[in-house]
């Protein structure tokens, strides 16, 4: 499809769909992102729609600096997803058996463990790291000091809202029917607490007064406040990649228990609420990605619809007018509210037919209804990806 310029903005904001069906609130947010004299550059997927702080679905180059807020309060939040030797044929009729197996193996919700997970005991799980990554959480922000335990407990669970773990059937082409598993999560509590609290330090700083929309306070280069956000950034990070990784395993582990044949191929994994530094055109840039994953050249990514439709296994094509990204997912088409206000179990019921999964009013606003059309998001960035696989859930547990 290519890109449509947003008129009237300092720096470029190239648009991955029509600029006139962006919601008036995400348009305005983005024409104040193009107006921070730090920006080099904003692209925007498909799947755009207005975001707490900043637009998700956005993809913003700064000079120098880093808006927290462009990040997201999730930090980390991604996909991860991998490709089983087992076919549909494999499959029992009914899976509630299989569904339940796995809630009892990983807390979703807002649940916590009563103790840690013990990273050593998880078949498949890399081991390297965890010591030095544990021994960090000492020099983060002073404020988060009496969380560690609960983030340690919280380690290798789901969480709620759009988060998600489902087995997925591959559509089409010559591996038709081969189980995939993917999941959808972040850095749970800890990383929204260090999210805000960054947030409001950044909101406090003279050179942000003047700004279109306070809630993009930047850090800049150089300064304290800065060298502290990267350091609890990236730890963030971290632990959110780590709890992706301990869910998959945990969840290989349930699939093995229910098919012994099983093996599994190697797993792919991206954040699509993240800060990356990279390089375009000779410039060094710190690049926030919310709402959107890099598909660099070559990099393998997950694109998710919602709880009743497909997901996409995707190459990167590398465009860098996109600054090598593409869209998280289909993205929202209504708030929660307007969804529960909208859609009744019936109606989930009836759009997750055929898929093992909760169907009562705590899930409603998660219906594929209130989500975008993920075929028409496809179309809208062909140029940024290429399909890999087409996958159909059959399974889905949320929180």
């Amino acid at each position: 499809m290519g890109f449509t310029p947003l008129a009237g903005t300092r720096a470029p904001v190239r648009v991955w769909t029509d600029p006139y069906a962006i919601e008036a609130q995400a348009a305005k947010q983005l024409r104040n992102i193009g107006a921070l004299p730090w920006v080099q550059g904003v692209a925007v997927m498909p799947d755009v729609h207005f975001g707490k702080g900043a637009t998700v679905g956005s993809v913003i180059a700064m000079r120098q600096a880093v808006s927290p807020a462009a990040v997201g309060v999730d930090i980390g939040c991604g996909m991860s997803a991998v490709r089983t030797s087992l076919t549909a044929a494999d499959l029992p009729d009914d899976l509630g058996g299989l569904r339940s197996a796995i809630e009892a193996t990983i807390p979703v919700g807002f649940t916590q463990r009563q103790d840690q997970v013990d990273t050593r005991r998880v078949r498949g799980l890399e081991q390297a790291g965890w010591d030095d990554f544990w021994g960090r959480f000492a020099g983060l922000d002073r404020r988060v000091a009496q969380l560690e335990t609960r983030a340690r407990r919280q380690l290798g669970t789901l969480g709620g809202g759009n988060h998600f773990i489902e087995v997925c059937l591959e559509q089409g082409g010559a591996d038709e029917g081969r189980v995939w598993l993917m999941l959808h999560s972040g850095s749970r509590n800890i990383g929204k607490e260090l999210a805000e609290r960054h947030i409001s330090v950044a909101r406090g700083l003279p050179h942000n007064a003047d700004l279109p929309d306070r809630d993009l306070a930047v850090f800049l280069a150089g300064t304290p406040e800065m060298d502290a956000y990267r350091r609890d950034l990236w730890w963030a990070q971290e632990y959110a990649r780590r709890n992706r990784a301990v869910m998959l395993a945990l969840l290989c582990g349930v699939v093995r228990e229910h098919f012994p044949h099983v093996s599994y191929d190697e797993s792919i994994s991206c954040h699509h609420n993240y800060v990356s530094e990279e390089s375009y055109d000779g410039v060094e840039v710190l690049v926030t990605r919310k709402g959107a994953i890099r598909a660099g050249r070559g990099d393998l990514g997950i694109i998710p619809g919602s709880m009743g439709t497909g997901s996409y296994i995707v190459r990167g094509r590398g465009n860098p007018d996109a600054y090598c990204s593409a869209s998280h997912g289909a993205g929202r088409r209504m708030s929660r509210a307007q969804a529960k206000r909208t859609f009744s179990t019936d109606d989930l019921a009836a759009q997750t037919a055929g898929v093992e999964c909760r169907k009562d009013a705590g899930v409603v606003d998660e219906i594929p209804g209130a989500y975008k059309d993920i075929t028409e998001v496809m179309a809208q960035q062909e140029d940024l990806v290429e399909v890999v696989a087409h996958l159909k859930q059959v399974v889905c547990v949320k929180g």
